[in-house]
């Protein structure tokens, strides 16, 4: 049972807040990428959006194209109009050979959301989940045919952010709808990583691995930080660099035989976290801890 390795390109520059690495370059970002030792990366802000373009430059750095983030807005679109707007993204994974779009709904407010305090943020009543979890489905379902399935990401500032939310989402979907498991906010939002992974292992498509640093996860909760303010006082950090034990909580998955991309995705503020240290760290903590836990990891980003 295989997995690869991967990064996002947010440990060198932030979409949400531009200045947060806004002077490193593509260059260095994919250099140093290859250099901690992975061999994919998601999607950032700097990439190239066209397939030729983006496949020269990830090919100069010997890098796989893991993924890409779509900001979804299905709880108010109808599947036709999200299927219209997300195409070209999709054509775009596809042509690059990722299999996977990390799909987040971000309908009434992401980006307002993420600098709000964490206690305002849209929610879905009992009565919503059910029409949602079929039109979601049918969004999942048509992608699918296309060629690129849906990993939804749940996240903070965002309809489907809590362990309860996650549960809704799964029991409110078809299989069509995997679920990218995130270990840190699950932890911002108050769940339970290795429990919530037990219930919905069998959905897990994709692995975003962040670990947390603990008094600043306590500080945040209790002052009701926004999600970027936590972010900016490090509430975040890559695997083996906070407090979870990532062999334990990644066995599951090896038992189940998952075979995606474990993907580093620790967002902080580069001029206080030098990236290349924290995917150096994020690489070797990461491969150890997934051999621990029981996966052959692959020594290239070829599937």
């Amino acid at each position: 049972m295989g997995v690869r390795l991967g990064i996002n390109p947010i440990t060198w520059s932030n979409d949400d807040v531009p200045s947060l690495g806004g002077d490193i370059t593509l260059d260095t970002c994919l250099s140093e990428t290859r250099q901690a030792g992975f061999h994919g990366t998601e999607l950032g802000g700097k990439f190239p959006r066209e397939s030729q373009a983006l496949s020269r430059v990830l090919k100069q750095y010997d890098l796989a194209l893991v993924s890409g983030w779509f900001d979804g807005r299905m709880l108010d679109r109808s599947v036709d109009e999200e299927y219209d707007a997300v195409l070209p993204h999709l054509a775009l994974l596809k042509a690059l050979g990722a299999t996977l779009v990390v799909y987040a709904d971000t309908s009434r407010g992401r980006h307002d959301a993420i600098f709000r305090p964490i206690s305002e943020r849209p929610r879905l009543s009992d009565e919503d989940w059910a029409p949602y979890g079929r039109k979601l489905t049918a969004l999942a379902e048509r992608m699918a045919d296309f060629g690129v399935g849906m990993a939804f990401h749940h996240h903070m500032g965002t309809v489907v952010e809590t362990d309860g939310e996650i549960d809704a989402l799964m029991g409110s979907t078809g299989s069509a709808v995997g679920l990218l498991y995130d270990t840190g906010h699950c932890l911002f939002s108050g769940g339970d990583p290795q429990a919530l992974l037990d219930r919905h292992v069998a959905r897990v498509v994709h692995v975003h691995c962040k670990d947390a640093r603990p008094q600043i996860l306590r500080r945040a909760r209790a002052e009701d930080m926004s999600f970027m303010g936590a972010v900016m006082e490090g509430i975040f950090t890559v695997p083996g660099d906070g407090f979870l034990d990532y062999a334990s909580l990644l066995a599951p998955l090896a038992r189940r035989g998952y075979e995606g991309w474990l993907v580093v995705e620790a967002e902080q503020d580069p001029a206080k976290a030098p990236p290349l240290h924290y995917a150096t760290m994020g690489f070797r903590n990461l491969r150890a801890a997934a051999l621990k836990a029981g996966f052959e990891v692959a020594q290239s980003g070829a599937a």
